[in-house]
């Protein structure tokens, strides 16, 4: 409280006139200079400041326990299981005040809904008579789990994924190896091996213990319990899921390869124990599981242009990549180290039959390499910095291709439910997901799936989910909307009328080329031979003026309809 003494002495007003401060006459001079400003632009700035920080959380394990709760809110002295004794309880409840208070209470309410409900038809059908609209295609793709290596977690340096591998018959389970070794090939932290479950990414199902670095580790597709692998050493094996700490059999290293093994792939035996390797040194093997004392059969890989040629391990071409289509059991596909792609079968009698053809793919090793599951005749390759599809029938040029990129494509696979998808991943940890019957000069989906190089990508046989392993070892799952999965009606024809639209333009395109090669080395010897050159140049005549005729026929066809 202020007293009254302290607030000074008061204030007396009294009524007063108007009085002029100032006053500005018009000045019509001054007017023409005057300038409307219209908008006028201020900035101010009358927020405060906040400052955003974002931080990714070490991710907390966590374990899932329960209990069943089958009757419960019972005291102790009632016993659940005698239904006097219950009984007998409830009608004591009943009888309480507060029991007949609350049913008084709730019972209006309750009225009112129930009179609610029978008065409005629940399972009407509102708006039939109008037309449904066309469903809106949305391509999507998302990030549903992440597997992290459990070595990195222990403060081990990082290791890189080398392969992944889906448990056959649509299993729910996929194996992965991981790899990081110095110059030498001394492992620099833990050798092991997981299988995970998809349900459960927070530990593996299953560790595997190998001996040496596992660069690949494949399913037995007849039975699930068996895995074959491929060592740095050279040496192949088999491992059982029950008993994973030890391989179950393992080949002597006299009769291994010389160098690392890049791929094993089981074949498609009537005993299921069968499976063939292949690494670096050139050599491919085939081997069974019950015998692993010594290979069934080995062939090098030197293609030789006559037979009369010797094969040599000094010209073998180094494998980076394996490819078996279980439908044709005799034949199979290698890619090299120095960018070819060979074609192989069994059935050959001469090393000339069973490397019959090779296709001049990449500049550098091929890294990818698979059959369309649908057009088997069509194969897809992944080398340097584009991703290739290729044609039995033409050996000297792709038929479709995606354009360079300034980020290396490391791996690329086929959909196995929609043939015309194929999905490619990034040094850049980008996800590309082409269709050919949507586009085919970008991709449908190009996704950021983490910021990591991605090294490897696979896919289950549902289709849906995708496994896409990083070099920091970690492993993500995506899954594809259902628009990616599933095959349409008319796919198949349009994607056999693409296919074959593109063989025929680069058949014509090779003739040329021989036209224009034979015209040159004519004229470099100066001795022509006409029947040659007469039936070469008929060739290449005769798709020419096919091509053309269609062409026009479809250029009339579609005026006339205009």
């Amino acid at each position: 409280m202020i007293p009254r003494r302290a607030m000074g002495r008061q204030v007396m007003y009294c009524q007063q006139g108007p009085e002029m401060c100032d006053s500005l006459p018009t000045d019509m001079t001054l007017a023409k200079h005057y300038i409307l400003r219209n908008p006028v632009h201020m900035g101010t700035q009358n927020t405060p400041h906040f400052s955003q920080h974002e931080i990714n959380t070490i991710r907390a394990d966590y374990s899932n326990t329960g209990c069943n709760h089958a009757e419960g809110g019972w005291p102790k002295d009632v016993h659940i299981h005698d239904p006097e004794s219950t009984q007998r309880y409830r009608r004591k409840l009943e009888k309480e005040d507060g029991y007949i208070r609350c049913v008084t209470h709730l019972s209006p309410g309750l009225e009112h809904y129930v009179l609610q409900n029978n008065a409005i038809d629940m399972y009407q059908t509102y708006y039939t008579e109008m037309q449904p609209l066309p469903d809106i295609e949305h391509c999507d793709c998302r990030t549903v789990n992440v597997f992290r290596d459990v070595a990195s977690k222990r403060g081990q340096p990082k290791r890189s994924v080398s392969s992944i591998s889906w448990q056959p018959e649509g299993g729910h389970k996929f194996a992965v190896t991981y790899v990081n070794v110095d110059f030498n090939r001394d492992s620099l932290c833990s050798l092991n091996a997981y299988i995970w479950d998809v349900e459960n990414a927070t530990s593996p199902e299953t560790t595997i213990v190998p001996p040496c670095p596992l660069l690949d580790l494949q399913y037995n597709p007849k039975d699930i319990n068996i895995l074959a692998g491929g060592l740095m050493n050279g040496q192949v094996g088999a491992w059982d899921k029950r008993s994973p700490r030890h391989p179950v059999t393992l080949c002597a290293p006299h009769v291994a390869h010389r160098d690392l093994v890049r791929n094993v792939l089981f074949i498609n035996a009537k005993n299921g124990m069968e499976f063939f390797s292949a690494g670096t040194d050139g050599a491919l093997k085939w081997w069974d599981l019950r015998h692993m004392g010594e290979p069934t059969e080995v062939l090098i890989l030197d293609v030789i242009k006559s037979a009369t040629d010797q094969q040599s391990m000094a010209n073998a071409n180094g494998v980076s990549v394996l490819e078996f289509e279980q439908t044709i059991p005799t034949r199979f596909m290698v890619g090299t180290e120095n960018g070819l792609v060979i074609t192989g079968n069994r059935k050959g009698k001469t090393p000339l039959e069973k490397l019959p053809s090779k296709y001049e793919t990449h500049l550098g090793p091929v890294w990818a390499l698979e059959r369309n599951p649908g057009f088997l005749k069509n194969f897809l390759t992944v080398g340097d910095w584009t991703a290739r599809i290729w044609s039995e029938e033409c050996h000297e040029s792709a038929i479709m291709w995606t354009a360079p990129k300034r980020d290396k494509v490391t791996d690329g696979i086929w959909s196995p439910t929609r043939t015309s998808l194929m999905m490619l991943t990034k040094w850049n940890g980008n996800l590309s997901v082409w269709d050919l019957l949507r586009r085919q000069h970008e991709p449908t989906i190009v996704m950021q799936v983490c910021e990591e190089p991605l090294v490897r990508v696979r896919a289950h046989e549902g289709g849906a989910l995708l496994t896409c392993g990083s070099a920091y070892g970690n492993v993500y799952m995506l899954e594809m909307s259902r628009n990616l999965v599933e095959t349409e009606k008319q796919d198949k024809t349009n994607l056999t009328a693409v296919l074959e639209r593109e063989s025929k333009r680069e058949r014509i395109l090779e003739a040329r080329l021989r036209e224009i090669r034979l015209k040159q080395r004519q004229a470099e010897e100066g001795s022509p031979d006409a029947s040659l050159a007469h039936e070469d140049l008929a060739a290449g005549d005769r798709d020419l003026q096919e091509a053309s005729t269609e062409y026009f026929a479809i250029i009339k066809k579609e005026l006339t309809a205009f």
